[in-house]
């Protein structure tokens, strides 16, 4: 074994050019295997922080028949005791708030926005006092102020939005909408902030009021339909759901707890279906690695085909010139994998850091993922693991063909082989 291992060694070092062209064609497949799943990793994991922390939360309680409506934003269907909820979560250590959502008809002004018209949209009613705590928008004002508790006729709105509808802080609108039992209301806004907030599902529809007044606009009674809840980040939110949905049964609330994965299900589908389509760039990454390498090792076959067959008519086994080429292969492998592990660790450290700003793209082309503009990657010990021993793995499999089939040939026609 010993002997063999030598003899591969100096075969890597006899044939440099061909060992220095293969291990560039593993180095390259494997860097961009590294490159790719970074950034794809990365956008899945920014997506996954941007929906908690501006669309869902980490938990959301619901009345119990708000859920199989929920895409008609029942307003009938809300709490109607969110201060003894909120109350047996500051027990429990829990940042909260309470939300307000509701459809409108949004109605703008030539005065301000040049021609009448109007569009329909989502109203998100807030605590200011709270709702900055649970979610992250405090540091996304742009241009304006926030709003400010009690304000009766205060509008926040996304930056995407804004310019859409050529809006700017100042402009009045008026919400047409129905409020709790039916009944219509016609509200006068002004626009006092705008918001340019990570993701760009919200920042395209972001519509934020007071909640005081929507309870007062929309007949609340003090209601509202859901009331959102921050945990830690490495928090088991599954767990944290279930014995808060215990807590809520025994002082006999109709309530029902949600996860953001409950919340953000279609999402997480879409993401899966993603994954399955990224598997499949990655493996074609690694095919077209296998082919060069193949190529490369059919040739070699063929070169040292009367090397071969003096080899067997020294006494040679033909198990040992097998497994004298596949260590060959070994060799070249490792050499890529190196290679291929360092640049593709040096590109990453780029993307983790800096990343590419993709804003000019996502502006106006949804590409599904909750970022805005910049694309950055992610350290993945798994994907740099795998790229390593796959590299070796995979030059010692797409060599084995050519070398069994030499070795068929009979020791005559190696010799006369030109």
């Amino acid at each position: 074994m010993k002997f063999i291992l030598q003899l591969a060694v100096k075969n890597l070092s006899r044939y440099k050019r061909r060992t220095a062209i293969t291990a560039v064609a593993i180095a390259t497949g494997l860097m961009m295997y590294i490159l790719i799943d970074s950034i794809l990793v990365g956008a899945d994991r920014e997506s996954m922080r941007n929906l908690r922390w501006y669309e869902t939360a980490s938990l959301r309680i619901y009345q119990k028949d708000y859920w199989q409506d929920r895409h008609f934003l029942p307003l009938d269907s809300s709490i109607d005791n969110p201060g003894q909820v909120l109350q047996l979560l500051q027990q429990q250590g829990m940042q909260a708030t309470e939300r307000t959502t509701f459809n409108a008809d949004m109605i703008l002004y030539q005065d301000d926005f040049g021609e009448d018209g109007n569009m329909s949209v989502q109203v998100t009613a807030i605590d200011p006092a709270n709702d900055f705590s649970v979610y992250r928008y405090g540091d996304t004002l742009v241009d304006g102020r926030l709003l400010k508790s009690g304000e009766m006729d205060g509008l926040l709105i996304g930056s995407w939005f804004a310019e859409d509808i050529k809006a700017k802080v100042g402009y009045w609108v008026t919400l047409v909408t129905r409020g709790k039992g039916g009944f219509y209301e016609a509200v006068d806004m002004q626009i006092v902030g705008i918001l340019n907030c990570p993701n760009p599902n919200v920042n395209r529809t972001l519509l934020m009021m007071d909640k005081q007044a929507a309870n007062q606009y929309l007949g609340m009674d003090g209601s509202v339909t859901s009331i959102d809840i921050l945990l830690d980040e490495q928090a088991d939110v599954d767990t944290a759901a279930k014995t808060l949905q215990q807590q809520l049964d025994a002082n006999h609330w109709d309530l029902t707890v949600y996860t953001w994965k409950d919340l953000a299900r279609d999402y997480l589908a879409i993401a899966g279906a993603k994954r399955g389509g990224t598997g499949m760039i990655l493996f074609l990454v690694f095919i077209i690695a296998a082919v060069g390498v193949s190529n490369t090792m059919l040739m070699a076959m063929y070169e040292r085909m009367r090397e071969l067959g003096m080899m067997r008519a020294l006494g040679m086994r033909d198990r040992h010139i097998l497994l004298s080429f596949l260590f060959e292969a070994g060799g070249i492998g490792l050499l890529g994998s190196l290679v291929g592990i360092a640049l593709g660790s040096l590109l990453n450290l780029f993307m983790v850091n800096v990343g590419i700003d993709l804003g000019f793209m996502l502006r106006d082309m949804d590409m599904g993922y909750r970022i805005s503009s910049v694309f950055k990657g992610a350290w993945s010990v798994k994907a740099t693991v795998t790229a390593f021993f796959s590299g070796i793995i995979l030059s010692m499999l797409v060599a084995y063909l050519p070398i069994k089939r030499a070795l068929k040939l009979d020791i005559p026609t190696c010799l006369h082989h030109q």
